[in-house]
């Protein structure tokens, strides 16, 4: 009997991980969330992981889908604009443990210097943030040594997030580039 209340146990235990980090789904279950948004408490997390785009080759993550009628004649092909769907890692490695992939668009925005506007989806896939999301938008100036941007908004624990992340170029060359991100964010 006590073998099998032990068993019992772990079984339980076992079913309910799922939920502990688990934001309820769904109309109703964000209806409910916001009722109970005046008790929660605001939270702060950072993290560290590595961007990797590729806009050539076999493992290419990067595709050119617009240019406007003068990129090809500016300094910094001003309207030339990537859609990417590129793998987050843990280091800089491609092969360390991916917990996500960054997914959006860059677009050429400046005439005077090589500056992105940047829409980027964050879309974790592992450990206890597997299924949630931060977005961001604003200006990448992508030769200077660091670059802040604005964390405007997420989804499943990062409900209402709101923070800064700052990238660093680990790697560049004509075909893939590997970002560094550090990431600071408020959330409830």
């Amino acid at each position: 009997m006590k073998k099998e209340s032990a068993v019992l146990m772990l079984c339980l235990t076992i079913i309910s991980m799922p939920w502990v980090q688990s934001v309820t789904e769904g109309p109703k279950g964000v209806e409910e969330w916001f009722k109970e948004l005046p008790l929660k408490k605001q939270k702060v997390t950072k993290l560290h992981f590595y961007f990797h785009d590729t806009t050539t080759g076999p493992s290419q993550s990067a595709y050119q889908i617009a240019e406007s009628n003068i990129s090809s004649t500016t300094v910094t092909q001003f309207g030339r604009t990537f859609m990417f769907d590129n793998p987050l890692t843990v280091e800089p490695d491609v092969r360390s443990m991916r917990i996500g992939k960054g997914q959006g668009f860059f677009s050429a925005a400046s005439f005077e210097e090589p500056r992105f506007l940047m829409n980027l989806n964050f879309v974790f896939t592992q450990g206890k943030y597997n299924g949630s999301t931060l977005q961001f938008l604003g200006s990448n100036p992508i030769f200077d040594r660091v670059r802040e941007m604005s964390i405007v908004g997420g989804t499943g624990v990062f409900r209402l997030a709101r923070g800064i992340a700052t990238a660093q170029t680990y790697f560049l060359n004509d075909t893939s580039s590997i970002v560094e991100y550090n990431l600071v964010v408020v959330h409830y």
